[in-house]
């Protein structure tokens, strides 16, 4: 068994996507770095890896019986014992996970360069671990909160974040079904349809808004989620946790 030592960690929890699993140069301040004293080093295959990365289904039970009881968290100059904590790589890309005593992928974390270096050197020569599992990924079906990762690229943390929040209040707006409201709120996005806008059933405009807005992420999209969740203190608060100031 390889084992990484003194591995600061910077966990995301409940995270199924690995899009918001945040990578060290978009580690903020505030987030709560741990330091693990001691971590198992699993190499896999690559389908696995992406099942751990972008799931929060089952891990293969062998997984769980090889590395349980092998990690150790330093807390106040003591090791504390992890049930389930390991990384894994798939020569490509490396994950960090906590299952916090289940059998899922509760936590995950990045590494920080240098460690992710290390990584590399440690488990080049290896081949990757046959565990058998029941990969579900094939099966996975994003939807409007849990967005495809084709929808996330190339968005930096905060826009992540806001988009997921303007996704949000769109499912929202979807649930009141109220056509006069999705009908100002698509004008509002392309006020040159206003004409045609007017003439469209709820369902056709609610989808045509959202095909419009779901893909990049520009000061226009930003403007429009502002608007769009003002008075609402839930999605105010989420807007001032990427801003640090309230909604204008």
């Amino acid at each position: 068994m390889l084992y990484l030592h003194d591995v600061w960690v910077n966990w995301f929890e409940g995270e199924e996507n690995g899009y918001n699993v945040c990578h060290f140069h978009e580690w903020r301040k505030d987030d709560g770095v741990e330091l693990l004293d001691q971590v198992p080093l699993l190499k896999v295959s690559t389908v696995l890896f992406k099942y751990i990365e972008n799931d929060l289904s089952e891990l293969p039970q062998q997984l769980l019986d090889d590395i349980y009881q092998k990690a150790y968290l330093r807390k106040n100059h003591e090791r504390v014992q992890l049930d389930y904590c390991f990384i894994a790589t798939d020569g490509m890309d490396i994950i960090v996970v906590d299952t916090i005593g289940y059998n899922i992928p509760i936590r995950k974390s990045r590494l920080i360069p240098r460690q992710e270096q290390l990584v590399y050197e440690m488990i080049e020569s290896h081949e990757p671990i046959d565990y058998s599992f029941n990969d579900s990924s094939s099966l996975k079906e994003f939807h409007i909160l849990s967005p495809a990762p084709e929808l996330m690229n190339g968005l930096t943390r905060k826009e992540r974040q806001l988009k997921q929040l303007l996704f949000m209040a769109l499912d929202q707006l979807r649930a009141c079904d109220n056509v006069a409201e999705i009908r100002y709120w698509y004008t509002e996005w392309s006020p040159e349809r206003y004409g045609e806008i007017q003439q469209l059933p709820f369902e056709e405009v609610w989808q045509q808004l959202y095909e419009e807005i779901q893909y990049g992420w520009s000061a226009k999209h930003e403007q429009f989620c502002e608007n769009l969740i003002k008075g609402q203190p839930f999605f105010e608060k989420l807007w001032e946790m990427e801003h640090g100031s309230r909604v204008n």
